[in-house]
């Protein structure tokens, strides 16, 4: 069902971060953002987030049937190309000034957005680090990952190892019960920080570096756990020869095949500011 949309608030105007909230993202590699959009904002987007998910979702196996990965997350990509509800959420210069003032650059480009809902029941998400995906010359990139609705530990909240982005890519893996074993041998041997909120409120906002190590719990609730991410990269950054075949995909799909070395600029990568 498509659902209609009688009125969508705007999310343009800017939202000024504290001080210490900036110097921990840059610190610790990651950071949580409270009250980023209102009550009433994400009240009005959230319906129509859901609608769009479920219309674009192809996975219809039963958790049992997938592998780890799979029971991690329902993963839909690039709402904002199918939907226009959507695009207006993910196109928010709010949501972009505070990806731009995180990094301390200008500009922002979207990489690309993903819903991940992980539905009751749904399995672990394991260690892994984002930019092992990317072909991106720059560590200047950064992950929004909003609830859409409230959530607690027990529904599977975004954990980071904190700091641990500043080796850059530590292992070539994509996510697998593999790397869950690798990261968190390298996690304990490092002894990072490990940090997570206990409670998000729908509207909240936690944002981490793409080489950031991350992971999170499975669903243990009976609550769908509806999540909206956004994925920025500084303007300016430039394609890199593919260090693994993800990467090689992923110039293709969301870089459009661009000629390697050449700044990220598609139609794919819109400048949001």
């Amino acid at each position: 069902m498509n659902t209609q949309v009688s009125y969508l608030p705007g999310l343009d105007n800017f939202k000024k971060l504290p001080e210490e909230v900036i110097q921990e993202f840059r610190e610790k590699g990651h950071t949580l953002v409270r009250n980023v959009l209102s009550a009433e904002e994400i009240n009005a987007y959230r319906p129509v987030i859901v609608d769009a998910a479920d219309r674009y979702n192809t996975e219809k196996r039963k958790l049992d049937e997938r592998d780890t990965y799979g029971k991690a997350f329902l993963q839909i990509m690039n709402l904002w190309r199918v939907d226009e509800p959507s695009k207006k959420f993910v196109k928010a210069k709010r949501l972009a000034k505070i990806a731009a003032d995180l990094m301390g650059v200008e500009n922002v480009r979207i990489y690309h957005d993903q819903a991940l809902f992980k539905e009751p029941g749904g399995g672990p998400t394991p260690w892994h680090q984002d930019q092992y995906y990317w072909p991106i010359d720059t560590n200047n990139t950064i992950t929004m990952w909003m609830p859409l609705v409230d959530i607690d530990v027990e529904m599977g909240m975004l954990t980071f190892a904190s700091r641990s982005y500043v080796n850059g890519a530590v292992f070539n893996h994509e996510i697998s019960d593999e790397s869950e074993s690798l990261y968190d041998d390298y996690v304990k041997e490092k002894q990072f920080e490990i940090s997570r909120a206990k409670t998000m409120k729908a509207g909240d906002a936690t944002w981490h570096r793409g080489f950031t190590i991350h992971n999170a719990p499975g669903n243990n609730s009976d609550k769908m756990r509806e999540i909206m991410t956004i994925i920025y990269v500084a303007d300016g950054a430039r394609i890199t020869p593919h260090k693994n075949e993800w990467q090689k995909n992923d110039h293709e799909k969301w870089l459009m095949g661009k000629p390697i070395g050449e700044i990220i600029d598609s139609e794919l990568n819109p400048k949001l500011l």
